[in-house]
């Protein structure tokens, strides 16, 4: 109950916040332009635009969790949960307004301010209540007593955590051991057994049981997890599971059923959100600004030998899907069959094949290779889906066959027309390195990431770095 009337509270700050920032934007906007070129509108004009972003601001909120209870974690990771719903919240009113107005004259300055300010309001607001909840927390307000049940080294564990941080505000209670668990810790830490946890309840002030013993032995402690919930009190079960490996972590559930989900690949949904949309409106303009040249390149490739303009290939996708891939015909029709003969000069480490002066290509094949404009076709397999603009290079089925089991990892995020093999030398690369370079690259994966690796794209397509 306590938890629901600071999360109300917390909304209605917000919403203060958000409204107060439009009066004080519309002043300094007031203040700091000219007038003599155009009158602003009223602030009356833009409480439409007000009412909008309060109800938006609801859901972004409640997309990003800004208000679930995040005691133990950081400020930091708090205010990038607001910055981020404050961006898509900006976003999205900054759209509806300029498409309800059409042609009409909002100032873009007085919205770019009022989002700004919002953005600030909140980040203070939030930024003095941690403060004052943290200082109380130290001074013994608004604490909460916690026992944990079990005695071993990752039960003290917890407890070590927990009390090197006083302003989250938990007071340990004392241990709660195992029925027949050997006591590991001081007498006058423990408050009994397992058994006896219904009477431990009633002799003692405890608002959360935190359950950690070794997963071997948690069905041994299912009663007392369930006793806990009949009188409702919290209770957590630490975890111990895979804790060595570099995998994130996150909980969710599937028709009910708890699940513990691992994975390194990346798992934001708003952000592959906003990267699938970026792939569409990237794709879509790349080949509507190109297609002049998609079609003297076809023109070209007809012109010099027989057969289709594109080359269609399988290759391996996301998780394993096969898909077919669009390119350019660089290469004379028998490049296939003429393979295994040249096998042996094969410049490159590894599954794949690489050959500077491969005699299998054509001359405009060579220049649309050096050009980069043989993948120009693969903008439409982005559309489809089944390729990103940034990631790993898809690989023929060949390939993927003579991977080494850590070089499959490759393959848990969409291919891509650019990565960072392509920007980092390509062909003067070797194989084991190209294959570092991609893990780095999904482990470390963001929005911005795919931004960077696109703006290095174009100078290292310019000068033809590393390609044969």
């Amino acid at each position: 109950m306590r938890n629901r009337v600071i999360e109300g509270g917390l909304r209605v700050l917000d919403l203060a916040c958000l409204s107060l920032a439009m009066p004080l934007a519309y002043t300094i906007r007031d203040r700091l332009v000219d007038h003599s070129h155009g009158v602003m509108y009223p602030l009356s004009a833009y409480q439409p635009a007000l009412a909008l972003t309060l109800f938006l601001w609801l859901a972004t909120s409640w997309l990003f969790q800004v208000y679930e209870t995040f005691r133990t974690q950081s400020i930091s990771a708090e205010l990038w949960r607001i910055a981020r719903s404050m961006v898509t919240l900006t976003l999205a009113v900054s759209a509806s307004v300029f498409f309800l107005h059409g042609q009409q004259d909002v100032s873009r300055l007085f919205l770019g301010l009022f989002f700004a300010m919002a953005l600030l309001l909140l980040s203070t607001n939030r930024l003095a209540l941690r403060y004052a909840a943290r200082e109380l927390r130290r001074r013994g307000y608004n604490t909460r007593m916690f026992a944990v049940v079990g005695s071993g080294e990752l039960a003290r564990e917890v407890v070590d955590t927990v009390v090197a941080h006083p302003e989250w505000g938990l007071q340990f209670a004392g241990h709660i051991l195992e029925d027949d668990a050997v006591r590991e810790v001081a007498r006058s830490l423990v408050l009994g057994r397992v058994s006896q946890l219904g009477q431990i309840l009633d002799d003692n002030v405890i608002d959360e049981v935190v359950f950690a013993v070794p997963r071997e032995r948690l069905s041994a402690v299912e009663s007392a997890f369930y006793l806990c919930e009949e009188q409702g009190v919290g209770s957590r079960v630490c975890l111990d599971l895979f804790t060595e490996g570099p995998s994130r972590m996150s909980l969710g559930e599937m028709e009910g059923l708890p699940m513990l989900s691992f994975t390194r690949a990346p798992t934001d949904e708003v952000a592959l959100a906003a990267k699938r949309v970026f792939d569409v409106a990237s794709s879509a303009l790349a080949l509507l600004v190109a297609a002049p040249v998609l079609v003297a390149v076809a023109v070209g490739i007809k012109l010099e030998s027989r057969g289709p303009v594109f080359f269609r290939q399988r290759r391996v996708g996301l998780n394993g899907r096969p898909f077919t891939m669009y390119k350019f015909r660089s290469m004379h029709m028998d490049a296939e069959a003429r393979l295994e003969s040249l096998r042996a000069l094969n410049e490159a480490k590894g599954p794949v094949f690489k050959m500077r002066n491969d005699p299998r290509i054509t001359r405009v094949g060579r220049f649309i290779r050096k050009t980069s404009l043989d993948e120009l076709p693969q903008f439409f397999n982005v559309l489809l889906g089944e390729m990103s603009i940034v990631g790993p290079r898809p690989p023929v089925p060949a390939e993927v066959r003579q991977y080494k089991r850590w070089q499959r990892r490759r393959l848990s995020v969409k291919p891509g027309i650019t990565c960072t093999w392509q920007v980092s030398g390509r062909s003067n690369i070797d194989f084991d390195q190209w294959m570092e370079l991609d893990l780095d690259y999904i482990d470390n994966w963001s929005l911005w990431k795919d931004i960077q690796i696109c703006f290095r794209t174009i100078p290292a397509v310019l000068s033809s770095r590393g390609a044969h």
